[in-house]
């Protein structure tokens, strides 16, 4: 079905019908199926094809294929509902290449639109643009996935808005007219937790914070020996002076093999994890060594609270 410029003046369901047309003027007045000898062999399914110029403020689209839906120029694109298996084309599946590097592209929802895009910026297994068909930039695919997002958010469905936000989020990183600072930002947020999105993804960057953190520690972090208090004393007349000292914590010596101990691991695990989780090590550490828990008490949670948003947004309700 190609919906481009239509004029909706009432409410309407598009969706498969739930059982075969029937006739109910059939012999004897019985009910009897509609002969379909001409479609056998066919697709049962519905295709949309586009939406252009159509204000959706009162259509429903139901057990619909969209893969290849034109979606841009829609007008109330935030009323549109998609309820039942609607479906929405895909990312290449499996690692592809990219110049040397392989790249996997994570699993959402795209627009039609956005597969145009990203092959003609020549990425290897996105859907080209059917002929005479115009590309439309980031910023109006930004839009569209904004205004997707919000029908899901107001019908409650929040995990499946999150592939639209996703889709927002990443045509707002590819917008050249927007500032460099903003992309810039966007991008860490992307590489970090996938804009909040993948837990995985800000999980294994924890990880792998929290074991730089601890080789980091057991090199030049934690101390060669335990600080020690001393106390020492005059005698003034009938008077004792007493003064406590504690010796500074003195950086460990020798080649870096022989500081990767079980005992300093232990030490190092310790601190990292207090210092991730329960905000105090409670250790005496060297100059290097208190510089990365301050570091690490910044990043360290604020990975672990994306890891956290992250799961929140896939069981929100």
């Amino acid at each position: 079905m190609d919906l481009s410029d239509a004029v909706l003046g009432y409410p309407l369901i598009i969706t498969i019908p739930a059982a075969p047309f029937t006739d109910r003027a059939g012999a004897g007045g019985t009910e009897e199926f509609l002969e379909e000898e001409g479609l056998e062999g066919c697709d049962s399914g519905v295709r949309i094809a586009s939406l252009r110029g159509v204000d959706a403020a009162h259509l429903v689209l139901q057990d619909v294929d969209m893969t290849a839906c034109l979606l841009s120029g829609a007008v109330h694109l935030d009323q549109l509902r998609l309820e039942g298996e609607y479906l929405l084309a895909l990312p290449p599946a499996g690692l592809r290449r990219r110049g040397l590097l392989p790249v996997r592209w994570t699993t959402r929802r795209t627009l039609a639109e956005e597969q145009h895009w990203r092959a003609a910026r020549g990425w290897n297994a996105w859907t080209a643009a059917p002929t005479g068909v115009e590309l439309v930039g980031p910023a109006g695919l930004a839009a569209a996935y904004r205004q997707l997002r919000k029908s899901f958010e107001d019908s409650k469905n929040e995990p499946d808005a999150s592939d639209f936000y996703y889709g927002e989020m990443e045509m707002r990183r590819h917008d050249t007219k927007r500032p460099r600072a903003e992309r810039s930002l966007l991008s860490v947020y992307w590489a970090v937790s996938g804009y909040g999105l993948r837990a995985s993804r800000a999980v294994g960057w924890l990880l792998g914070s929290m074991a730089a953190t601890v080789l980091v520690m057991m090199l030049w972090g934690v101390p060669k020996e335990v600080a020690k208090s001393e106390s020492s004393g005059r005698l003034i007349g009938q008077n004792i002076l007493m003064t406590n000292d504690t010796t500074a914590p003195v950086a460990p010596d020798g080649s870096l093999g022989r500081r990767l101990t079980s005992q300093r691991f232990e030490k190092s695990m310790r601190v990292v994890i207090n210092s991730a989780v329960f905000r105090s090590s409670s250790q005496d550490l060297t100059t290097v060594g208190t510089y990365t828990e301050m570091l690490s008490r910044l990043v360290e949670p604020a990975l672990l609270g994306l890891a956290a948003l992250a799961a929140r947004g896939r069981v929100k309700r």
